[in-house]
């Protein structure tokens, strides 16, 4: 089977011990993570090949990195070394009416620095089916910009799905930049996954009858909004995650999929959160799963769903289940009871 190949920055997250706060800490949890890494590691546990490409400098943190990613069957030998620090990311994880909160530390970072010639795109895409990244990774440096093009265009030369997440981050970039590069980079795009924010933030385009910070969800304006995001962009396939927040600990949580003119919504899971952080990651690792596995659109979807579901069960951010055991989550086994 030929390999998904994610697109992006490595960075190492360091968490306060369970729900304290970063003014409370005196010692931090330390993981590595990155959006497209996130999704790379759950299609392994799905059991999809899947290599990474990024830029990552050549001392003791760098190679942590890359056996992290290792460890969990990534390929890593299209990795560029290079630079002199990787980026840190701090979590202040909620609780109740207390919302989580991230701080990044990425300027300079390897990847930051990261230009075109540093990677050997023959190499890349040798043996891959898919090229999957988020709207995080444009956005960090114009030079960054010029691989994610680079490396679009090299896949769709080659007839390799694209995929992406917006992830519109406000801390790295304005809404005028996001939307001037992300617009561009579309036209590439066979796949895309954009929540409420993203839609609204990036390409001006806003549910009707919604309001995510009181919980009021309208479906029908979410179609309505990937309709247009559709027939603007020329993307076959569109999807959102939902989420009604009731608190930071509890969330109901449901997904949207529109394909060529016909949208499909899943069931709703009511979800107590250990950890929300790659959430998405693990919804769009559902859905690379679900197309390239074949599934009908509203399997794809429920399966996506499931899968982010699960996520928010587990600590730090890669979602370390497999796909029996989201399927067993689709299926209805959503009890929670000891498996013996």
């Amino acid at each position: 089977m030929k390999k998904v190949v994610g697109l992006g920055d490595m960075l190492i997250s360091l968490s306060p011990k369970g729900y304290l706060r970063i003014m409370q800490a005196h010692s931090f949890d330390i993981f590595y993570t990155g959006a497209e890494a996130n999704v790379c590691v759950s299609l392994s546990q799905f059991g999809i090949p899947t290599k990474y490409v990024t830029r990552l400098p050549d001392n003791e943190v760098g190679k942590t990195a890359i056996g992290t990613l290792r460890r969990f069957g990534i390929d890593t030998d299209n990795i560029a070394v290079g630079g002199d620090r990787i980026g840190l990311l701090y979590l202040e994880k909620g609780a109740a009416q207390r919302p989580s909160k991230v701080i990044y530390d990425r300027k300079n970072s390897a990847m930051c620095e990261a230009k075109p010639e540093d990677f050997n795109w023959d190499n890349v895409f040798n043996d891959a089916q898919w090229l999957h990244f988020t709207g995080i990774t444009p956005a960090l440096s114009p030079t960054v910009r010029q691989v994610v093009e680079a490396a679009c265009q090299e896949a769709k030369k080659r007839g390799i799905t694209v995929s992406c997440d917006l992830n519109y981050r406000k801390n790295l970039w304005t809404t005028e930049e996001a939307k001037s590069v992300m617009s561009k980079l579309l036209q590439y795009v066979d796949v895309l996954i954009a929540n409420e924010e993203d839609a609204e933030k990036v390409l001006g385009i806003k549910a009707s009858n919604t309001d995510v910070n009181s919980g009021r969800l309208d479906l029908d304006g979410y179609i309505e909004v990937a309709d247009k995001i559709s027939k603007t962009y020329g993307i076959p396939r569109v999807a959102t995650t939902l989420r009604k927040s009731i608190s930071a600990s509890d969330n109901v949580w449901s997904a949207m999929l529109y394909h060529d003119g016909k949208a499909y919504s899943s069931k709703k899971y009511d979800i107590h959160i250990v950890n929300r952080v790659g959430g998405g990651d693990s919804f769009a690792a559902g859905l690379i799963y679900g197309i390239i596995s074949g599934f009908d659109d509203q399997k794809t979807l429920e399966f996506a769903t499931a899968a982010s579901c699960l996520k928010h069960s587990i600590e730090f951010d890669f979602n370390l289940v497999t796909a029996d055991e989201v399927m067993s989550l689709v299926n209805g086994n959503a009890s929670g009871r000891v498996q013996r």
